[in-house]
């Protein structure tokens, strides 16, 4: 006798859309669609609760992050605001903020005098490192449930999705 799967909130949903009679729904597809959302949104809202906790936000965590992965920790304003598409404008309040919570520092640009370099801070370092130390360890709590080999079989499956979305525009 085979066990039932347990109904997670999307079955519930899929199954409404069923009876409903909508066939313009690919069932399969909405469940891929909803749970994808819904574990997004499960992993923005740790995320937000782990760097408001070190006292950044997630623009912050997007700039810093870069500036952390960087070699010498140093970037040019224009490089960051083009990797983060960001606006200059934009680009320049974040650097603003986190420059004035000591997380980043601009120096003179040794190659271009009208121009600066971005330099991450020890105390941004610092924060970046144990707000990644935390993030790192919920989303191993999240992936938790599958094995090491579910969880290397879901990547393969979504680098193929999102190789897909990437080459493609919808129609």
């Amino acid at each position: 006798m085979r066990v039932p799967e347990p109904e997670d909130h999307v079955d519930r949903l899929l199954a409404r859309i069923s009876t409903a009679g909508v066939e313009a729904i690919d069932l399969d597809v909405e469940g891929i669609v909803d749970r994808i959302g819904s574990i997004n949104k499960r992993f923005k809202r740790v995320q937000e609760e782990v760097l408001r906790a070190h006292g950044l936000t997630p623009g912050d965590w997007h700039v810093l992050t870069r500036l952390r992965l960087t070699d010498g920790f140093r970037s040019s304003p224009g490089a960051l605001a083009s990797d983060l598409e960001l606006s200059s404008g934009a680009m320049t309040t974040r650097l603003d903020n986190l420059e004035e919570d000591g997380h980043v520092r601009r120096l003179p640009d040794p190659a271009d005098r009208r121009g600066v370099v971005i330099e991450l801070t020890e105390k941004g370092r610092a924060a970046w490192d144990a707000a990644a130390d935390v993030q790192g360890r919920r989303e191993a709590f999240f992936a938790r449930t599958l094995t090491k080999q579910e969880q290397q079989q879901l990547n393969r499956l979504l680098r193929k999705l999102l190789f897909g979305l990437e080459a493609t525009t919808p129609k």
